[in-house]
């Protein structure tokens, strides 16, 4: 297999846009090819298109060949989209890897993007609920915001978890947020502002919740042997890991140990030769604040039952190790769903490029970027590094 490396990315800004499904793809398409040098869109054989529910959002299907036209490329060797919820946009960047990596493609487009804000707020949140099994688990009103509740409350009970760790989680987002002209959430908030918005299942308040936002990001991978045609400052992938158990809710092991997470945490950490304490800093999926507290405890970044106190000592913020969700996170960016692996792969790429304000910038050579999806049942990782393997 040939070592893989992403060599370019751009991003557009996250919020709600009046841009079109189509203009979003436009505008992340210009970002990507302006980081690259050396590159036109005849280059690229392959375009890989993370959309969660284009169907439903925007209601366009068969997005593939239309996301192409928009960036005024001709795949000649792969076109493929991909729908993993909100792992959609890493499930693409895996297949370009793959494709590359074997040799079926030679420069490779991956693009995720989702346009999810839409007149009718009760179609998009049925919509939201067709994630999970809907004709089980929707029926009875377990949508994600009472799933990641009943997450909390389990953590609460079985090792102590508090408001205020839930509360130390939002805090740092808006902090990293802040630093980041592309966040949907842009800004800081206060304890009182966090612990004091709206409920919506508890312990889960409104600011506890990410957000339902539009937005796009692009990359451009190709083999490490060309990696330096495009760009003196490539990033390398190292490893990955996936694994899924089940669906429903009732077939979960456990609420507050997803063991998902943890077999794909030890295949990525396996395939890149690393332990948990090699990785210097990571882009984590908290669509919800207790979602870091456990991911944290389950990829080994600290001790089981010991996330919230961890986050809290700012083991996770500048200075700490690692440092986790340096552009916001999804509570601080949003969560367009198909964008969001996207745009943490992205993130990662300018941090080893020091492209990133001063404020959140983290030195180190091994990063980490968690997605999971549906009713956290299913788990993607990838191992990223600043130097060939």
């Amino acid at each position: 297999m040939r070592q893989v490396a992403i060599v370019g990315g751009g991003h557009t800004k996250f919020g709600v846009r009046k841009a079109t499904w189509k203009e979003l793809v436009q505008e992340a398409g210009k970002a990507t090819f302006a980081s690259v040098r050396n590159l036109t869109p005849r280059m690229v054989d392959s375009l890989f298109v993370g959309a969660a529910e284009p169907e439903r959002f925007a209601f366009q299907s068969h997005v593939a060949p239309l996301a192409a036209e928009q960036l005024g490329i001709t795949p000649t060797r792969v076109l493929q989209r991909h729908e993993l919820a909100c792992a959609s946009g890493q499930s693409a960047i895996r297949a370009a890897w793959m494709s590359i990596a074997m040799g079926l493609s030679d420069v490779a487009m991956v693009v995720g993007v989702e346009k999810m804000n839409i007149p009718n707020l009760p179609e998009l949140q049925s919509s939201m609920a067709c994630v999970l099994d809907r004709e089980w688990d929707g029926v009875h009103g377990a949508s994600a915001p009472p799933f990641f509740a009943l997450c909390a409350q389990r953590h609460m009970h079985e090792y102590g978890t508090t408001r205020e760790h839930l509360t130390e989680v939002r805090l740092k987002a808006g902090r990293f947020a802040a630093t980041n002209p592309n966040a949907h959430f842009a800004k800081t908030f206060t304890k009182e502002q966090v612990e004091k918005s709206v409920e919506i299942s508890p312990p889960l308040r409104l600011l506890d919740c990410s957000g339902i936002t539009d937005g796009a990001a692009g990359l451009i991978l190709t083999s490490a042997e060309r990696a330096r045609e495009f760009t003196d400052t490539p990033m390398y992938i190292h490893g990955t890991g996936q694994a899924s158990q089940g669906h429903n809710l009732s077939n979960m092991e456990s609420l507050t140990t997803w063991t998902p997470l943890k077999w794909a945490a030890k295949e990525a950490y396996r395939s890149a030769g690393i332990r948990s304490r090699d990785i210097d800093f990571a882009e984590v999926h908290d669509c919800f604040t207790i979602s870091e507290i456990i991911v944290t405890e389950d990829l080994g970044f600290c001790e089981k039952g010991k996330g919230g106190a961890h986050i809290a000592s700012g083991q996770t913020d500048i200075g700490g190790r690692p440092v986790v969700n340096t552009r916001g996170g999804l509570l601080g960016m949003g969560h367009p769903l198909g964008a969001t692996g996207v745009s943490q792969a992205v993130e990662i790429l300018w941090q080893f490029q020091k492209k990133v304000p001063p404020k959140r910038q983290v030195e180190g050579d091994l990063a980490l970027a968690h997605n999971l999806s549906g009713s956290a049942n299913a788990h993607s990782i990838l191992i990223y590094g600043r130097r060939p393997k």
